[in-house]
This record gives C-alpha cells, structure tokens and sequence, in this order.
C-alpha cells in the first residue's frame, strides 16, 4: 500500500544542513543573501515575541551564538567562556571594597583576555622575532584565529575597568551580560560598543520606533553601497593589482592605487559600521556613531577624532589616559601618544607593517601636538576657507601614505612604490587613465561623493524615507538590493575588518 507519509526532500534537508553548519569559506556576513534571508526570518519572530522580554532576549543570544558559529565555528565556546567569566568577575568587583582585592579582578580579567590575544594573534610574531634574534628555528603554530576577538576582549575589559572605576554596576543577571557581550551586529568588526553606554538600553527593553526603523533601514542601504558597490569593485579591478605589481604601473597609477585603497578601506569598514549600527536600529537598540567624514580633517589629531571613533576613544580612555595622558608634562605626552599608537598598530594585527603603522601615526600625533605647542594659528585666520582646505588636503596626503603601509605586505613594496612615483610619475596620462578605469572613477567618484556629503544631507534622507509609505519604502530597499547583487563580485568579500 502506497505510504501516505511523504519523504523529506532530501536537496531540502542538504540545503538545511548547509545552513546549520560551518563552512570556512561561506561565514554569514551582512553582505550575503543568506543572511538577508535570515535575519528577516529573525526579525519576524524577533517582533512576534513583543512582550515576552526575557524569551527574547534568549531567543537573541541564540542567533548571534549561531552568527558567530558560522564565522569561527566552536570558537563560540571561547566567547561564552568570557561572557562567565566577565559576568562572576563583575559580580565579584561590586562586593569587595578593599582596593588591593579590586585591582586583582580586574588583573585577571585584563590578563585573560590580553592573553587570548597574545596567543591567537601574536604567539607566531613572537616566535617569529626570537628566530631572527636568537637564530632558533622554532616552527611557528598553526593557529585558528577567532572572528572578532579583538572587538569582544576590549568590550570585556572595558565593563570591568568601569564597574572598577564605578562608572556603571555589574550586570543584573548573566542572561543581560551576555546579550550585551555576544549581541551580533557589532560582534565581528565593531563598533567597540561599551557595556556603560549598552546596559541601561538592555534593561529598558526598547521597542523599535517608526523613525528608528527608517533611520536603520537607509544606513543598512548605505552601507551595502559603500561596501558592495565601491570597496569591492575598487578592491577587486584595480586597488589589489596595483599592491601586487607596483613597479608594472606608472607613479601616477601607483598614487591612484594608494588614494583607492584609502576610500576602499573607508567604505568597507565605516560601510560595515553602518549595517551594524542599523541592524541594531531596527532591534530598537542605539549605538554612537564610528565615523565621522575623517577626510575632512584639519590635522592628524581631528582625524583620529573621526576614524573608528569607538576604538580611539577606547584606546584614549583605557590605555592613553592610564599611561599618563598629558599630565606628567609636554615630552610625556608625545610618549604617551606614540606608545597609544604604536599598541593600537598592533590591535590591528601581527605584522611588522601594522606596527610600523601606528608608530607613523604616533610620530604624526606627537609632531603635531609638538608644533601646536610652539605655534598657533592667529585667531583671524582659523576660520577662512583656504587655510581650511590646505589642512585637509595635507592631513589626506599624510593618512593616505600612512594607509599605503597598512595595506602595503612589506617595506620593500611600499619602496617599490616610491620609486615610481618618484621617477615614473606621468600625470600626463591622467586622461587616459579616466578613460581606461571608467568604472573605477565612477566609483570612487560615488565613494568620496557619499563620504564629503554634509551630515545635513543624510539627516534629511532619513526624514523623507521615514515620511514615504511602507509601499514606496520597500521599492527603494529593493532597488537598492537589486543593484548591489548585479554589482557584487562573483566570490564572496569578506569585510576588511574581519581578519582583526
């Protein structure tokens, strides 16, 4: 008698299954239809459960486990194991009021997590250094490193230097903690979201607003282009041949390829920002802004007000300030600065060039803060419009060279580099650049064009999208998805972030 039961699918049951499991080569990124598909599954059950808090919020900390499972696979367990120890340590330091038994909680917790660090990203530079030093022959490791571990360590180490500092009480209960510490969409490449500023948000249990919708929406779009339609392109047809092969490539080229991987950078990360913080807009959650048009900057100080605003304001309050800031004198301070720079270089990753990177912004910090002490400009000349634009245009110049030793894989690239510039330089085949990297131009051209937008202009978006009806506002989001999966190369690029 036939079976009045059907079998599964089995393709469907493969397609599941795929879904569940880790694959090194698929992560589930904001820029992959997997996760569009997901996250509104997520988002429909997300607002079906308005009123049920504490389920939510379990329901929440499920997904962002499996968020990261599918980018570090059971490194998750790594992540959970720092969400305990964060939430007993914290609960520990509310308790003890004996100074000596307070420092000791937050010494653990700082070497736990710095130590994570020095394994997973450092141990093989360190093996690495004493080979050339010592002439050993240590094999170096092969070590998996955790998707954004730098990102979770310093959240980890700032709620417990604040709960030290009484700046904020240690979490309620472990199930708020770890929501705040495994949250996905600041999870893999920030923002360094801070528990002080997260935690009263979490105990509130926000609701999604119209407006914060509409706001979370256009930054979502926003950062699709910047990532999909102007990093990858750029990235893939022109930034990453020129890094390959400088010497192939005019001076004129080279310097087009520096300027290209500074906007590259820039859309991929503050790109990434912009989803992030929006997803978590439409969750009913506030992050601050990470960036903030750091190519207008007046100098190398402004910009680091402007770029990745959560990590140097991180490093300001929890490594600057501690080392002394500019308390203890002048030549302290530019000591201070460069020391700052050089450990933040190092955040970035284990490679000579990253350090060699923060120590040029060091020198550029402290150089600045030096000339500002023995020169100031006079008061009738800070406003006006030439001087302004001298400031930005030599303060590009300097962060686009130091981006080129950020992207550059050795010194001896960025000489190769140099070299053309210097002796091969060509303007003259400007024009026929434009011509043959058509696509190119228009890229960055849309790139800097959504970067030197006045806030004012992006504010006003958001209030015309959020007035639109619901019908007019799903055409637009579709438009823009179409668009950014006919531009979108045919592999998938991960965020440049991702690897730090």
């Amino acid at each position: 008698m036939e079976n009045l039961f059907h079998l599964p699918d089995l393709s469907f049951l493969e397609r599941l299954r795929e879904i569940m499991q880790y694959d090194a080569g698929s992560p589930l990124l904001f820029n992959t239809g997997l996760f569009l598909i997901l996250f509104t599954v997520f988002l429909c059950v997300y607002r079906a459960m308005r009123g049920h808090s504490r389920l939510r919020m379990v329901f929440v900390i499920l997904f962002s486990l499996y968020f990261y499972y599918k980018s570090s696979a059971w490194c998750c367990f790594i992540l959970l194991g720092i969400c305990i120890s964060d939430y007993l340590l914290g609960r520990l330091l509310g308790e003890l009021r004996t100074d000596w038994k307070r420092r000791a909680v937050v010494f653990v917790n700082v070497a736990v997590n710095v130590g994570m660090l020095v394994y997973f990203k450092y141990l093989n530079l360190l093996v690495d250094a004493l080979n050339r030093v010592a002439t050993t022959d240590f094999d170096v490791l092969d070590i998996v490193l955790p998707a954004g571990i730098s990102f979770f360590t310093f959240r980890s180490i700032s709620y417990i230097v604040d709960i030290y500092r009484r700046e904020m009480q240690p979490a309620r209960n472990f199930i708020d903690y770890c929501f705040f510490l495994t949250f996905f969409p600041p999870l893999l490449a920030g923002p360094v979201v801070r528990a002080k500023d997260m935690m009263p948000q979490i105990y509130s249990r926000p609701e999604a607003t119209r407006e914060q919708i509409s706001r979370g929406l256009v930054l979502i779009m926003f950062g699709l282009v910047k990532k999909v339609i102007v990093a990858d392109y750029i990235s893939g047809n022109f930034v990453d041949r020129i890094f390959d092969n400088p010497a192939l490539y005019s001076g004129f080229e080279n310097m087009m390829g520096c300027i290209g991987f500074t906007l590259q950078l820039y859309c991929d990360f503050s790109g990434y920002s912009d989803m992030a913080i929006g997803i978590a807009l439409l969750l009913g959650y506030e992050f601050k802004d990470n960036f903030n048009a750091p190519f207008k900057a007046q100098n190398p100080s402004d910009f680091w007000r402007r770029w990745h605003i959560s990590l140097s304001t991180w490093l300001r309050d929890y490594l600057y300030i501690p080392l002394g800031g500019n308390r203890k004198g002048k030549f302290r301070t530019y000591v201070n600065n460069f020391l700052t720079m050089v450990l933040g270089g190092l955040w970035h990753g284990a490679s000579w060039m990253y350090i060699i990177w923060g120590a040029y912004h060091g020198l550029l910090l402290a150089v600045h803060k030096m000339l500002r002490n023995v020169w100031r400009l006079p008061e009738p000349l800070k406003g006006n419009f030439v001087i302004r634009f001298v400031n930005m245009a030599v303060t590009f110049v300097l962060v686009v060279a130091g981006f080129t030793l950020f992207r550059a894989p050795s010194l001896e690239t960025v000489g190769d580099m140099a070299v053309q510039m210097w002796s091969d330089f060509h303007v003259d085949i400007a024009g026929q650049f434009v011509e043959s990297y058509m696509m190119i131009v228009a890229a960055m051209g849309l790139g800097y064009l959504m970067h030197f937008t006045p806030k004012s202009w992006t504010t006003g978006t958001v209030k015309a999208y959020n007035a639109m009806p619901i019908v007019i506002q799903s055409i637009f989001l579709a438009a823009i998805l179409f668009l950014v999966i006919q531009t979108r190369q045919s592999e998938l690029v991960p965020f440049v972030y991702l690897q730090y």
